[in-house]
């Protein structure tokens, strides 16, 4: 029996703030529901700060969806963020990262999940996974709108 693939998504953009503004606006679990795609995201265990604390999202799209809940593993402000998915439906890790730029910072998002429905989610990816980045950029467009207020 082979071992699950991972599969790969990314989408970045520039933030017109400091690395520490943009990590505060990042982190802010709550207000990622504003420029989230489909999704309403809350802090649960230690207020969603520190490894080991707890980040809940609620994806769905017309009353279908699904709950993540998540775990901090990796919290170095205002660096990096990485939470493991402990879901039945999303399952791996995901990074925030915030690097400093010449003008603001560049705000990155990536995933590392594991594919539902086995081999056919692994196979499906390169079409799933592009339509998911497009969603990634969606959101971070509108995070972008949201700072510039």
């Amino acid at each position: 029996m082979s071992e699950a693939r991972s599969c790969h998504a990314e989408a970045s953009v520039e933030l017109p703030l400091t690395p520490e503004a943009a990590w505060d606006v990042v982190m802010d679990w709550n207000r990622q529901s504003r420029w989230m795609l489909f999704t309403r995201v809350w802090a649960t265990e230690n207020d969603g700060t520190g490894v080991g604390g707890g980040v809940a999202a609620r994806t769905s799209v017309g009353g279908i969806g699904f709950t993540d809940d998540m775990v901090i593993t990796t919290w170095d402000p205002p660096r990096e963020c990485t939470v493991k998915h402990l879901g039945t439906v999303v399952r791996g890790t995901g990074t925030f990262g915030i690097e400093p730029t010449a003008t603001a910072s560049r705000f990155s998002w990536a995933e590392d999940v594991l594919p539902p429905l086995g081999k056919l989610g692994v196979w499906s990816w390169p079409v799933v996974g592009r339509a998911f980045e497009v969603m990634m950029r969606i959101s971070l467009r509108r995070l972008v709108r949201e700072v510039r207020g």
